[in-house]
């Protein structure tokens, strides 16, 4: 413990010395470092008139965003997992059950694009556009990875906190008892290993916290945190 402090503050001078303000911000019910440290989360703009979602048409949106096709978007798919080494199988079931392969498609809490991130999820991975799949995907792909890491690869754990938060599943060490999480977790994992996971209300971990790190994003910018 005293040495992980002592490493966050030589970590904290270095950042000083860069330029760089790192602060703690919560994200999901945990506290997370990072240098995205502005005070207000920019709200996505989403114009009503302009989006129809469940697969209904768009108006006033980028001609290069509605272009992509299914095979298109599979192929983004394998890019991205092979780059952060996840089987591009789960992400295709998770994406199938967040969005059903739509680009566009946002939920009644606010989720976003074709694998449903929520506004402060998007911005602490750096996801600027979240409708525009390879943002999209990228951050998703980055969200999931974290997931598994922090429940040390149990895909169950990780599943349930990509759809209940990573907060309430590390309190209970289980998948929730919510019946949509519940529901969420037996539908991927029978598609993904083709039978239901077992129960895991037995199931305990030990929490470990992680090393901050520098993520360099697509466009130069360099994301400080230790969530990733």
């Amino acid at each position: 413990m005293f040495l992980t402090i002592i490493v966050i503050f030589l970590f904290f001078l270095n950042c000083i010395a860069w330029g760089q303000k790192i602060c703690i911000k919560e994200i999901d019910g945990e506290k997370v470092y990072t240098n995205l440290c502005v005070t207000k989360t920019k709200a996505v703009s989403l114009n009503k008139s302009s989006y129809k979602i469940n697969n209904q048409s768009y108006k006033n949106l980028p001609r290069e965003l509605s272009i992509f096709s299914r095979e298109e978007l599979e192929k983004i798919v394998e890019e991205k997992a092979k780059i952060y080494g996840i089987d591009a199988k789960l992400i295709k079931e998770i994406i199938k059950e967040e969005s059903n392969w739509n680009v566009y498609a946002v939920s009644p809490k606010g989720a976003m694009g074709i694998m449903q991130l929520m506004p402060s999820t998007a911005l602490l991975l750096g996801v600027k556009n979240p409708f525009d799949p390879q943002e999209n995907i990228d951050g998703g792909i980055r969200y999931i990875k974290y997931l598994l890491d922090k429940f040390q690869g149990n895909i169950n754990l990780a599943l349930a906190a990509y759809n209940a938060g990573p907060n309430l599943v590390e309190s209970l060490g289980r998948v929730p008892k919510i019946t949509e999480t519940i529901q969420y977790v037996a539908n991927i994992t029978r598609r993904y290993f083709g039978i239901s996971s077992p129960d895991l209300e037995n199931y305990t971990y030990r929490k470990r916290t992680n090393p901050i790190k520098a993520i360099y994003m697509s466009d130069g910018t360099i994301l400080y945190t230790n969530r990733y």
